[in-house]
Formats: structure tokens, sequence, C-alpha cells
């Protein structure tokens, strides 16, 4: 009984030590203040009207959300096809698209520079794509794998025994069969390319910026509560995706099929 309450008395200290600064953050977003301060001096909503009144703002976040949503798209049908057919050199294939969770991103940031360079594309939004997919595409490639069992390849047959085309039986044979691991892998896969400062730093212009550059850049010269501001309208998003999935999917179901 007190090895219990113990337990449970230090998973909450440690789950208070992990809010804590969310707390922080959202708090003194809402201050009333010049500079940053907890607890806040007064509530008001000015610093997130000065966010979204700001056009470089609104432009790296919008930068920031495409180039996730589009490496996903770009890695997900090669993820399903290295876990679905097998061709000469599939393992070194596999093995190079994993390599970026032991490389560091600044280093293929770097290597991206010069790659670039050859091609035109230095700092462009093709170039940021291309290393967004380089460091997305183990998340996605391994929840992809996971779930491709050979009982799912056993259904896919049946349905195509049964007269069913491709499309049809990828959307109800393999789609929901899979959709809690491309789920969990693109939960990741947005993650990291969200918060990416090392790759994408490499090549980014004043132009085009992604959100967690926007605040390197601008933690530099000016610290105020619009940088909680930003962090903290990332927190309720990212709080209303969690709560958007769990009431769809089911976290409990994403835990078990990951």
């Amino acid at each position: 009984m007190i090895a219990r309450a113990s337990i449970r008395l230090i998973s909450w200290v440690v789950l208070a030590y992990l809010v804590l600064p969310l707390v922080v953050i959202l708090g003194s977003s809402l201050t009333a203040s010049q500079f940053l301060t907890f607890p806040p001096r007064g509530i008001t909503w000015h610093w997130y009207q000065v966010m979204l009144s700001d056009p470089s703002y609104v432009a790296a976040f919008s930068t920031s959300t495409l180039l996730a949503l589009a490496a996903l798209v770009l890695t997900l049908p090669a993820a399903l096809a290295l876990a679905r057919y097998p061709f000469p050199g599939k393992r070194a294939v596999t093995a190079a698209l994993m390599a970026p969770l032991v490389l560091p991103h600044i280093v293929l940031g770097a290597a991206l520079l010069q790659f670039g360079g050859y091609f035109g594309l230095t700092r462009s939004f093709i170039s940021l794509l291309i290393g967004h997919a380089v460091i997305v595409s183990p998340f996605v490639l391994r929840s992809a794998i996971s779930m491709m069992t050979p009982e799912q390849r056993a259904l896919e047959e049946a349905s195509y025994d049964l007269g069913a085309n491709p499309w049809t039986t990828f959307f109800l044979v393999v789609l929901p069969r899979i959709r809690s691991g491309i789920v969990t892998g693109s939960i990741f896969a947005f993650i990291s390319s969200w918060i990416n400062v090392e790759l994408s730093i490499f090549n980014t212009t004043a132009d085009l910026n992604t959100i967690p550059v926007k605040l390197f850049n601008y933690v530099q010269y000016t610290i105020d509560p619009t940088i909680a501001a930003v962090s903290g309208a990332t927190i309720v998003v990212a709080i209303v995706v969690i709560t958007i999935l769990d009431l769809t999917i089911g976290l409990d179901m994403l835990s078990d099929r990951s």
C-alpha cells in the first residue's frame, strides 16, 4: 500500500514537473507587461494580437505547416512501398532512409546546402522540402513497416479475389488496418519537422522562414511576451490536435498499435 502510494506521488510530481513549463509559457503570454514575467502582471491578449498582425509570423506558421504536410505526403507512399514490396537493395534503401535518426541535423543541413548549390535550389522551398522529407522519413517508415504484417497482405489478396480494384482495397482494407500506425508516425514526423532549427536555418531567407528559425532569430535581438504568445499558440494547437485524435481514433489504440 505504501509502495503504491509512493509510486503515485512520484508520478504526479514528474507530471507536474513536465507540465509546469507549459503553464509558465501560457501565463507569460498573457502578461500585460512589456517583458516576460511570471506570474503575469495583468491579463491581456495583446501579444497574441501582435503575433497575428505580424505577416512574418503568419508566413512562418504557414511555411512550417506546409513543409510538414508536404513531407508526409512524399514520404508515406515510399514507406508503404518499402513495407509491402521486395526488390534488390531494399535493405540498403531502408537503412539510408533510417540514417537521419542518428545523424546530426546540422550536418544534414550543411550537406543539403552544398547539394542544392549544384542544382540552383539553395535557400528555396524545394530545398527545405527535401530536407524535411529526409528527417521525417524514419518515423513514417517505422510505423508503416510495423503495421504491414503477413495477415494484412492476406487480407489484401482476399479483397482482390473478391473483385475489388487496388484503390478500393487500399481505402477499405489497407488504410483502416494501418491507420493508427500512420497517425502515430505522422505525429512524430510533424513534430520533428515543426521544431527543426538546425537543418532549416541553412536554407531559409528573410522571405522564406519557418517558425522555429523565426523564433531563433527573434530572441537574439528582442525578448518580449510575443515569444511566449507564439509558443502558447503552438501549445494550444497541439492540445487541440491530440484531443481530436483521442475523440476520433483513441490514444490508447495509437499506443497499442505503435
